[in-house]
């Protein structure tokens, strides 16, 4: 009885702290992942908190190595990036795309005023408009931006719903070479039959001499299709779906990586929405799964969002700073940016010490799991950076909510919220690779999180 009762806590658990969806603490949707050295850059588009319909003022950036721990950086860019446009909602689909050392985000702008480009030095930004107008501005399709650049250096841009269509970019990729094409595979055309149900969200990539567009695939509810061709630009033959729609997602827009040996493809689903809303309003959130190829090229069919989500493919070192929202699954939590000042006393404000993301919103039974620890030279002692508000305690349990305790940092109350300090607190000796989960207890507005680092010595 009790190896029965073990094994039924244990299948709790692990449905109950699932992978998926991978981001908790925003609303996210329209994935858009790049992979720059040994790092996973995912961007995505931003559901705000009290969306009803499509509420979109900027884009997001979540970085991970290990395919489980995201962390997150905040607002990258946003709709007043662009001076000669003034829309306050509709920040789309986007897509990130690497070429000379620079990095070129393509975006969407509502209202039939076409696709934008940011450019940025590096792939956390800032991003900057560098022609101060639509790259393309074609037609009422022109949303969801994806692009290739082709093994000759050839790069070509493609967007569209209802429709495909595409463009050559020349090679500064904020310049287009020749005429907008309609794509004529894909078109739909009135009594035609029309085999790829094509809808919206293209993403298109290459692998082993085949060329893949998958996309949202009829609507709604929204499943993802693919097609394979010969040619970048086509023709397209329907292969089938990655995905099949599913009554649980209005919606579906398709992701895909390759990254350390491994395919994966993302898209969303409104799981969290969910949890706390009896209707259905536009507040998506980012999934992922592992994508695999037949020994033909073609695509295996994946079931609908695993709420385990993926494997861990690394470790995460203790011993160095690791950021609090650098998180595999959380409750309760948001995150968000504060600038912290230099003071004087409480009521005089200096000038500006630093910005950075932190974990807030911190309340008695939240918690952040991180997945994946890896404690090599076994563990002394904690550090927690943490701005503290009414206090409270960080319990630290490894493998499970309720798993052994590590240790318990105790965070004292302060009249200011917006003061990090560095707390040092001794913990148990442990070593081996753990889950952690940093369990908060208190009672309301404890305090805001920004990193924590184990000691060995």
């Amino acid at each position: 009885m009790k190896n029965l009762t073990l094994i039924i806590t244990l299948f709790f658990f692990q449905i109950s702290f699932a992978q998926n969806p991978i981001i908790q603490t925003k609303f996210t949707a329209d994935p858009a992942p790049m992979v720059y050295k040994d790092t996973v850059f995912l961007y995505t588009s931003h559901d705000e908190d009290d969306a009803f319909g499509f509420k979109m003022k900027n884009w997001l950036l979540y970085t991970s190595t290990d395919m489980v721990n995201w962390t997150d950086h905040g607002i990258v860019a946003s709709l007043k990036d662009f001076k000669w446009t003034d829309p306050e909602n509709g920040a789309w689909a986007p897509q990130v795309i690497e070429r000379n050392g620079k990095f070129y985000m393509y975006c969407p702008m509502p209202g039939q005023r076409g696709i934008g480009v940011l450019v940025a030095d590096n792939p956390y930004g800032p991003f900057k408009d560098p022609i101060g107008k639509p790259l393309v501005k074609n037609s009422g399709d022109d949303i969801d931006p994806t692009v290739l650049i082709d093994d000759g250096g050839q790069a070509y841009l493609y967007w569209g719903n209802p429709n495909l269509w595409y463009v050559k970019l020349n090679e500064d990729m904020i310049s287009v070479n020749g005429e907008v094409i309609k794509d004529p595979s894909i078109a739909k055309v009135k009594g035609s039959p029309d085999p790829f149900h094509y809808q919206e969200g293209p993403w298109v990539w290459k692998r082993d001499n085949h060329y893949y567009l998958a996309y949202a695939s009829t609507c709604c509810p929204e499943g993802m299709g693919y097609a394979m061709s010969k040619s970048a630009t086509g023709p397209w033959e329907f292969k089938g779906m990655i995905m099949d729609s599913d009554k649980r997602s209005n919606g579906n827009h398709p992701g895909i990586i390759e990254y350390k040996g491994k395919t994966y493809v993302f898209g969303f689903n409104y799981n969290i929405g969910k949890q706390t809303m009896s209707k259905h309003y536009e507040r998506r959130s980012v999934c992922v799964s592992e994508m695999k190829y037949n020994a033909d090229g073609t695509i295996q069919k994946l079931p609908f969002w695993n709420p385990e989500g993926v494997q861990r493919i690394a470790t995460l070192n203790p011993y160095k700073k690791v950021e609090a929202e650098t998180i595999a699954f959380s409750e309760g939590l948001k995150t968000e940016k504060m600038t912290e000042w230099e003071r004087n006393n409480p009521y005089d404000t200096g000038k500006k010490i630093t910005d950075r993301i932190v974990v807030s919103s911190v309340n008695n039974g939240d918690y952040i799991k991180v997945q994946g620890v890896e404690f090599s030279k076994g563990s002394q002692s904690i550090e927690v950076s943490v701005a503290a508000l009414y206090g409270g305690k960080i319990e630290i349990h490894t493998d499970s909510i309720d798993g052994p305790v590590l240790g318990t940092v105790t965070v004292k109350g302060k009249a200011e919220g917006d003061i990090f300090s560095t707390i040092k607190t001794p913990v148990k000796n442990m070593k081996g690779i753990h889950d952690l989960y940093f369990v908060f207890r208190g009672d309301r507005d404890l305090f805001y999180f920004d990193w924590w680092k184990f000691n060995a010595d």
